[in-house]
């Protein structure tokens, strides 16, 4: 029999009166005494609850069914205890202990993670004492809750709540580089009259000097490096180098100095231990990297204790910089993208403000995706449906759009179970080829006029002819975009081909696009730079499509392309 089932008879038989005498009922609850102060509570309750019974001889019933309640908490039976507690309000609704009554409740209620039941139960309370002793209580319970959420929700039932405030406060700081919750936390911050410093470290004021030292801390596995030709492991990091000394000689010459120093990780924690303790990287005025997740929060927490900006070149997870108010990602990150994709999904859909989001079973699809329908509620769009696809369970994409439900005389569908030009938009939150390839020959199926919106790393795989790109004019998130006809691009290729006897690769742009950017913003802002990018809307770029850091520590400019005769071109803006 359930643990509740039974402590509930042993309630209702300890309710009814059973002829006792004063004397027996005092023995009992005395008895009961002893035995909770000697932490015996299966044998207190046992006592209590004969000395529980609604009788005229009996002083002791509310005593004992509060005792018979908090000897039931202690042994973990909340469900006993909370019964008791409520029986007890409504016998004896006078009582002048249920203050404590109510104390309890709530801490039952905040035990079991009910924090709207428990709030509720303590606002009732008067006594000056007891709410004291709850405020203690109500940081230890609600300082566990860790989504911002629902701290928001609380702080709209209790607005005058201080304490609630200051934890959303402190839920926000943790996400302090996503633009929503900066925005919020500004708000929480003013409302509450808090301390803008303890949610927030600011940069000091900015300065400058004639030559700005970076330090860049890779992987460059220099002891490990074969001398022959070819590839290497570690290709990408010795290419973005490239460009990034390239970019260092370009800016030389326009009067812009920078001390470009390379320190070798070796992929190895300890190393960056040790490179962090030197005196040389405590003086530097940016750092570049690194490289690996397992080395991120060691560079990361000394960034945000020695006040070093950090700039980021590869990653797109926000959680990179996280707290740190000095660490900087030249990517958008996932959040940015989806929420960018929505707005354009907005401007640019033909008829339709509707849409269906399909994403895979990776944590940044979900991101991407979560990002994209927050926004698309925003700007007006409605979401039809957002499936969640394995890859066996890619074929979902065909069953929903391309099921006909009309022919032509030649056996063609002329109508879906989703009806055609009855949708504006499918976003793809997936890199996966074979859940991309289904949305695009499904709408190809069609022959309506779909949008559909993925991103840049499709170009990445054969899967499909970038013939269908074009034919269905697919549109592409691309944060890496370089037109590679523009004067800029042409003048970096040609001397890269003169330096190295060959092509610049992708990763050696992003590092000359990089080092150009972090040149000319230390050039013109100085150390810390931040404060002046909050007030632009958009910084240069070299070869990219630029910067935006208002209000944020990623890169909030997303360009989208697509193919127009044979070639990647940016849509323009509506």
């Amino acid at each position: 029999m359930p643990k509740r089932l039974i402590f509930s008879l042993l309630i209702v038989v300890g309710f009814q009166t059973i002829g006792l005498s004063q004397t027996d009922f005092k023995q009992y609850y005395f008895n009961g005494k002893n035995f909770f102060r000697e932490g015996k509570y299966n044998l207190a309750m046992e006592s209590f609850k004969a000395a529980i019974p609604y009788d005229a001889n009996n002083p002791f019933s509310e005593y004992a069914s509060f005792y018979f309640a908090m000897s039931a908490y202690q042994q973990g039976f909340h469900a006993v205890a909370r019964d008791t507690f409520n029986q007890l309000k409504k016998l004896y609704p006078k009582w002048d202990k249920m203050s404590e009554v109510d104390f309890w409740l709530g801490r039952i209620h905040m035990d079991d993670k009910e924090y709207f039941q428990g709030l509720k139960v303590w606002s009732s309370i008067t006594n000056p004492a007891i709410k004291k002793d709850i405020d203690g209580y109500k940081y230890n319970y609600l300082s566990t809750i860790e989504d911002p959420e629902t701290l928001t929700m609380m702080t709209e039932e209790y607005p005058n709540d201080p304490l609630i405030g200051k934890l959303l406060a402190a839920s926000l700081a943790k996400r302090v580089n996503d633009i929503p919750s900066r925005n919020q936390l500004d708000d929480v911050i003013r409302k509450y009259h808090l301390e803008r410093s303890d949610y927030i470290h600011e940069a000091p004021p900015s300065y400058f000097k004639e030559v700005y030292s970076i330090s860049v801390l890779y992987p460059f596995m220099l002891s490990s490096l074969e001398p022959r030709p070819g590839k290497k492991k570690n290709q990408l990091i010795l290419d973005l180098y490239e460009g990034m000394k390239l970019a260092v000689d370009t800016l030389k010459k326009s009067g812009i100095n920078l001390d470009l120093r390379a320190y070798d990780t070796e992929r190895k924690t300890a190393t960056i231990t040790r490179l962090l303790d030197t005196e040389e990287i405590k003086n530097t005025d940016l750092i570049i990297g690194p490289f690996f997740p397992e080395e991120n929060k060691l560079v990361q927490d000394f960034s945000l204790k020695n006040k070093i900006n950090v700039l980021k070149p590869f990653t797109n997870n926000l959680e990179t910089v996280g707290i740190n108010e000095f660490g900087f990602m030249l990517q958008p990150s996932y959040e940015t993208i989806g929420r960018k994709s929505a707005e354009f999904a907005a401007a640019h859909s033909r008829r339709r403000k509707s849409c269906i989001v399909y994403y895979g079973t990776s944590r940044k699809d979900s991101t991407l995706a979560a990002s994209f329908m927050l926004k698309a509620k925003e700007v007006g769009i409605k979401i039809v449906s957002a499936q969640r696809l394995t890859r066996e369970g890619a074929t979902k994409i065909i069953t929903r759009l391309t099921t006909a439900t009309e022919y032509d005389k030649n056996k063609l569908p002329v109508n879906f179970t989703l009806k055609r030009d009855s949708l504006g938009s499918i976003y793809v939150a997936s890199d996966d080829p074979l859940i991309y390839s289904k949305v695009i020959s499904s709408v190809e199926t069609r022959g309506d006029s779909i949008l559909v919106i993925g991103s840049e790393s499709w170009l990445e795989n054969n899967a499909m002819d970038f013939d269908k790109f074009q034919l269905q004019g697919i549109v592409l998130a691309s944060p890496n975009y370089i037109d590679t006809s523009s004067p800029h691009y042409l003048a970096f290729a040609k001397k890269y081909v003169r330096t190295h006897g060959q092509a610049p690769s992708s990763y050696a742009a992003l590092g000359y696009d990089l080092m150009m950017f972090a040149g000319h913003s230390l050039k013109k802002y100085g150390v810390y730079f931040q404060d002046a990018f909050v007030k632009e809307t958009l910084l240069p770029g070299y070869l990219s499509q630029g910067y935006s850091y208002e209000n944020s520590h990623d890169n909030q400019q997303v360009p989208f392309v697509k193919f127009v005769e044979g070639e990647l071109k940016v849509v323009k803006k509506k």
